[in-house]
């Protein structure tokens, strides 16, 4: 294509390393954007960003930070995409302090963040087991436009239920409930899971019985954590009730929970 005559926009070149990147060619991405800039085809904001994507995925944090200077000098602004493809790749490369550090940069500077960027800062976070400044980026997220999501209350309930940190857990659930999120399945698993692990059934039973409730249906992963916890407390024929009303539900039991 470079040795076309004309030489096709860089509209056209844009769509090829989105293609690109779609099939995972990250590689072949940059090298065609580095012959883009060597025939002195000036990438413009498309390029950058994806390229970014690129760099992120395979790891080059440096060179996906060079070229969002690039973009600052040449007088672009990146976009909520690109600030939250570089929070992501920060967190998928196990530097989760950075992220936090970049965001509030970020954050320092006027540049606007959307829910899928907490959201994918407090996902990292969680991963990396920083459940504590997960829940300090959602105080932050308190005041500003954006509406924290069912998504990530999960994620940090999910993540306090395995720290085992239940009084928390289950705060932030009647949180959640206060600001106008509602519950789903995933945080009602958590839930459960996370009493089941501290050996406080009563507690779990409890959430399972609130569920229909609020028309939430338990899934297999439900049952399969109560069968699991009953089991290890040698309550074989309690066990045994829960499959048979997993069976009556229509929720066709695995191999976890035999």
């Amino acid at each position: 294509m470079l040795r076309m005559n004309p030489t096709p926009s860089i509209v056209e070149f844009c769509k090829i390393l989105t293609s690109l990147f779609k099939m995972k060619h990250y590689p072949t991405a940059i090298s065609l954007s580095n012959q883009l800039q060597f025939n002195g085809i000036m990438p413009d904001i498309v390029t950058f960003s994806i390229l970014i994507n690129c760099y992120c995925h395979v790891g080059h944090m440096t060179f996906a930070f060079s070229l969002l200077a690039k973009i600052l000098k040449l007088g672009y602004q990146p976009n909520v995409i690109t600030l939250t493809t570089l929070i992501k790749g920060l967190c998928f490369n196990g530097k989760v302090k950075e992220a936090l550090h970049f965001h509030d940069h970020v954050d320092a500077h006027g540049f606007h963040l959307d829910h899928v960027s907490y959201g994918t800062l407090i996902n990292g976070l969680c991963k990396n087991g920083e459940t504590r400044a997960a829940l300090q980026v959602l105080r932050r997220i308190e005041g500003k436009l954006v509406k924290p999501t069912v998504v990530i209350y999960n994620t940090i309930i999910d993540s306090l239920c395995k720290d085992k940190l239940l009084i928390d857990a289950k705060d932030l659930y009647s949180e959640m409930i206060v600001n106008g999120v509602s519950p789903d399945v995933v945080t009602y698993n958590s839930l459960i899971y996370g009493f089941c692990i501290v050996g406080q059934l009563k507690e779990a039973f409890d959430l399972f019985h609130e569920m229909p409730l609020k028309n939430i249906n338990p899934s297999v992963y439900t049952f399969t954590t109560l069968v699991d916890a009953l089991c290890k407390e040698g309550k074989v024929k309690q066990a045994k009730n829960v499959i048979a009303v997993m069976m009556k539900a229509g929720v066709e039991p695995n191999v976890a929970t035999y």
